[in-house]
């Protein structure tokens, strides 16, 4: 490790000793080190095409069909994904009491997958592994749900009241779970430190939560290969692996 690696995890480390009441905030960028794929970034999912808008979803069969169809190609990806050094890191630091709550735009259940309860982690974005129906919100298994779309090429209707059925997942146009947004409001009011791993930070409302941190006096804390419009606002940036940062910092 050189002198501006070690100086990087060792200040990340300072401050997680200090703090009494983490927030972990994450994106896209930790869980690329599991094997899942960027959507948002240049070369991701979404510019070789475009999203399905909730409103075209819910009025348009044909786009739940290729919805569906997009999720089961990808199942894949998702099924072979297990939580990397990252994920274990912010596990450590839940079982610790050291985090109070894992804030996520991811929908890949890895944080889960890592040891961190669910009453931990707040899914703004929702979750790719399971389904619910829009009408009466019923949760659904995926793999009853792949059978019958093989076998008719579609997906089932709600069981419990013949709704249409979703992945678990926060689309375009659709709106915010206020449940998980009110958490993850309380959260970030409640932390004095502040630490994004792997998020871009233009994705609103989602990346107004570190603004929110800082400006009720917590630190603000940035690990992520890329700059971010918040850098010039952080206590700490880190430019470097999320594993790799994260792992040093919590074992010192």
């Amino acid at each position: 490790m050189n002198a501006a690696i070690g100086d990087e995890t060792a200040g990340l480390a300072a401050m997680l000793a200090e703090a009494r009441r983490v927030v972990v905030f994450t994106g896209a960028g930790i869980s690329t080190e599991s094997g899942i794929p960027d959507f948002r970034s240049p070369g991701g999912i979404w510019t070789r095409m475009a999203p399905i808008d909730f409103q075209d979803f819910v009025a348009s069969a044909e786009m739940r069909r290729e919805a569906w169809r997009r999720r089961f190609a990808m199942e894949e990806s998702f099924a072979a994904a297990r939580p990397n050094a990252g994920h274990m890191a912010v596990a450590s630091l839940v079982a610790r009491g050291k985090a109070s709550h894992v804030i996520t735009q991811n929908i890949d259940n890895l944080h889960q997958d890592s040891g961190v309860p669910d009453d931990k982690v707040i899914e703004i974005h929702g979750n790719t592994r399971y389904a619910k129906c829009l009408d009466c919100g019923t949760r659904m298994e995926l793999a009853p749900i792949r059978a019958h779309f093989e076998a008719h090429g579609d997906p089932p209707d709600c069981a419990a009241c013949g709704g249409i059925v979703k992945t678990a997942t926060i689309s375009f146009g659709q709106a915010m779970p206020e449940l998980e947004m009110a958490r993850a409001q309380a959260a970030t009011l409640a932390a004095d430190l502040f630490l994004v791993l792997g998020s871009s930070l233009v994705v609103y409302p989602a990346a107004g939560f570190p603004l929110m941190a800082r400006r009720n006096g917590a630190r603000l804390v940035i690990v992520n290969r890329e700059p971010t419009d918040q850098d010039e606002i952080a206590s700490l940036v880190i430019r470097r692996s999320i594993g790799e940062t994260m792992a040093a910092a919590v074992a010192q």
